[in-house]
């Protein structure tokens, strides 16, 4: 177990690659596990750290070069220097040194030690799409959307300049937390103040054609949520199943609290889809405009693992359900606000 616990530790420290700061942390423990007398880790264009061996050492560094040329493990007089490959490129060497190690124990380490490099920079590269995506999604409002809300208060500000002023007032919200930079979460409370606005901004395009209704128990409100996961499910119901279904439709939207788990669902009574093309939507191989689905399902496993992925409920002229689960519990170094009472319409 204390072995286990170790190597654990250093995957951790070697999330973010192979750097100086990370070789420093993770050269001592490298050392324990092989029961070498001196450890040493090198990057393509030189040492980076050691542990118990000088790093410049002369024999250390030519044995490095010699394994990072040849790709192989490589030994001589009581030093091995094992080769570490990340994503096929060679990323830097493991030097170890002592009566303790084996070349095939340091083959193995080396190897071991590049995957946890390899694993960190694909986290990494994940990671920045997500947020590429998100950074997408937050400056992306539809032209199709911009036109018609902007349109609906056109024509409103001779016959109910009141009303006008009101929708004008949606729209810049809608539009400020759209276009805002903040942290990776907020509280369900700002995502449905947002979602408020905008249901009100296609309430004034669709008229009688659209109805609409948003429940939040209030023990939901506080809750912390990834930014930008619950609108796209709003808007998706209304452009691919009400906007496209002839009379009226109505979307409803609900949040409870089921235990320690918070309960979000959108539903709507438009057109629906094939259940088949339903999976291929959240695969991100579906129709085009529903990107925001999938990137929501991706970063709903992302954050809390695969079983809080979206769940959609659906068949053609049945209408459409998306439902999210998430954990009440607040993610590690968000601190949500406190926000009191319910909100219906």
């Amino acid at each position: 177990m204390a072995v286990l616990e170790q190597a654990m530790r250093i995957a951790r420290e070697l999330a973010d690659g192979l750097t100086a700061a990370a070789a420093t942390r993770a050269a001592p423990q490298l050392r324990d596990l092989l029961g070498a007398d001196g450890v040493a880790l090198f990057g393509p264009t030189g040492p980076l750290a050691a542990a118990g061996l000088d790093a410049d050492e002369p024999e250390a560094a030519s044995l490095a070069r010699k394994a990072a040329a040849s790709g192989r493990t490589e030994h001589r007089a009581g030093r091995y220097a094992a080769p570490l490959v990340a994503g096929g490129q060679l990323v830097g060497v493991l030097v170890a040194v002592g009566p303790g190690p084996t070349p095939r124990a340091t083959e193995v380490l080396a190897d071991w030690t590049a995957a946890a490099v390899e694993r960190g920079l694909m986290e990494s590269a994940r990671t920045d799409l997500e947020r590429s995506e998100l950074k997408r999604m937050r400056a992306q409002i539809s032209p199709h959307f911009l036109a018609n809300s902007l349109s609906s208060i056109t024509s409103l500000v001779r016959s109910d300049p009141e009303r006008a002023r009101d929708l004008l007032n949606r729209f810049a919200e809608y539009a400020r937390y759209s276009l805002a930079s903040r942290d990776d979460f907020d509280t369900v409370a700002e995502e449905f103040r947002a979602i408020e606005a905008y249901l009100q901004l296609e309430r004034a395009r669709f008229g009688a054609r659209l109805s609409t209704s948003v429940f939040m128990a209030p023990e939901v409100l506080p809750v912390a949520v990834p930014v930008l996961v619950l609108q796209p499910l709003v808007e998706n119901a209304i452009r691919h199943g009400i906007e496209r279904r002839p009379g009226p439709g109505r979307v409803v939207v609900q949040g409870s609290a089921l235990g320690t788990e918070c309960l979000i669902t959108v539903e709507d009574d438009g057109v629906g889809m094939d259940p088949a093309l339903a999976q291929a939507v959240l695969a991100g191989q579906g129709r085009r405009g529903s990107i925001g689905l999938a990137n929501v399902d991706r970063r709903m496993r992302a954050v809390y693992g695969d079983e809080y992925g979206l769940v959609v409920e659906t068949a053609p002229e049945a209408g459409t359900k998306v439902t999210i689960r998430l954990p009440r519990s607040t993610p590690a170094g968000y601190l949500p606000q406190q926000v009191i009472g319910g909100w219906s319409r």
